[in-house]
């Protein structure tokens, strides 16, 4: 038996209720409460997870809490991240992990010099449609990678969110937004990048809010709504990536990974399962693969739990600082190359995150 690690949650919005109820599954996570610059909001989700509310001030300052999960909105990330760490403890938190680099490089910063760990979102590459596809790939099942491409095309929350408006401002927009799922997979099953370009652009200057409570409210964009990006890996492998909010209908896959004896569909990696198909050199058929891992339904919350074990442990938490970092500064590179029209090269780089073991008993990871 393992003691759990405590945990508290700051920012009670939309996607709040998958990491309280990770703090109920994950057998390593205790969560001593919850925080939101609304008040009644915090109070509200404590009342509909059995927890306690607290202000922000007082949740970072409470002696049990040894890791801020941090779900505020994007320009806050930085923020709350580095006031988590300052306060003396480690710092989870949603993606991306900032709206700057700087504001990254601070926290990773803070972390090693007080010992702390910082780590972040997405963990759906633990997932088992993943982990199937990362043991395929190490086991050479399509030989070495020397292509992927990789798509996320729609048309915005406004349709949908309660409260979409920061989708359009900067640490939003398509690649902000969704970029973190896709190129954490990337990386995951292929390595670090390189060096990026692409190709960015606001198609509709303006967007109307048709979800309530908010019907009828126009945004202002001021991101990007359509990315294309162009990422070279240190392995010598080439990636086309393309995010949008500007497509109503495609039938593109999301992630699809070439290698010299073979090609491999990645499922969606803003899910934990599958399906993944395989086509060997000269078969004109893709094949479906069973899954080898656990974690194929809805997980977030594992990147947290494993964050806890690796505190424990000693070991590297999966879903790390360098990671969410390296992931943060393809980002802005691919942004930035539009408006320079140049590549730029990478400043950051990581190391793959080590595969999860098969035989996990859903609820736990290793130590």
């Amino acid at each position: 038996m393992t003691t759990p690690v405590n945990v508290g949650i700051i920012g009670c919005g939309n996607i709040s209720p998958l990491y309280f109820r990770a703090c109920q599954s994950f057998e390593i996570l205790n969560l001593v409460g919850c925080a939101d610059l609304d008040m009644a909001r915090a109070q509200a989700r404590a009342d509909e997870f059995g927890a306690q509310a607290f202000d922000v001030e007082a949740l970072l300052a409470h002696p049990d809490v040894q890791i801020i999960i941090n779900l505020t909105i994007p320009k806050a990330h930085g923020e709350i991240g580095i006031a988590a760490l300052e306060a003396g403890k480690s710092v989870y938190n949603e993606k991306p992990l900032a709206l700057s680099r700087e504001e990254g490089q601070r926290m990773l910063a803070l972390a090693k010099q007080k010992g702390l760990r910082v780590g972040g979102a997405p963990d759906t590459f633990m997932g088992a449609g993943i982990q199937t596809c990362r043991k395929l790939i190490d086991d050479g099942a399509i030989g070495r990678p020397v292509a992927a491409t990789a798509f996320m095309m729609g048309h915005g929350h406004e349709s949908w969110h309660p409260d979409p408006e920061f989708y359009y401002q900067p640490g939003g927009g398509p690649m902000f937004d969704m970029g973190p799922y896709y190129l954490t997979a990337l990386v995951t099953l292929i390595g670090p990048v390189r060096r990026a370009t692409g190709s960015a652009r606001v198609t509709f200057p303006e967007r109307t809010i048709t979800s309530q409570p908010k019907y009828g409210q126009k945004i202002t964009v001021r991101v990007p709504t359509h990315v294309a990006g162009v990422l070279d890996f240190e392995d010598g492998a080439i990636a086309t990536i393309i995010t949008s909010f500007d497509v109503w209908k495609h039938a593109l896959p999301c992630i699809e990974i070439y290698g010299t004896e073979g090609s491999l569909q990645v499922p969606d990696p803003n899910t934990f399962g599958g399906p993944v198909r395989i086509a060997k050199a000269g078969e004109r058929d893709w094949t479906d693969v069973p899954l080898t891992h656990p974690y194929s339904k809805q997980s977030r919350g594992l990147g947290v739990a494993d964050m806890a074990a690796a505190l424990q442990s000693g070991r590297p938490h999966r879903a790390g600082g360098e990671l969410t970092y390296h992931v943060l500064d393809i980002m802005h590179a691919i942004h930035e190359a539009s408006l320079a029209d140049k590549h730029i090269e990478l400043q950051s780089r990581c190391e793959r995150p080590a595969p999860l073991p098969p035989d996990l008993r859903e609820g736990t990871v290793d130590l």
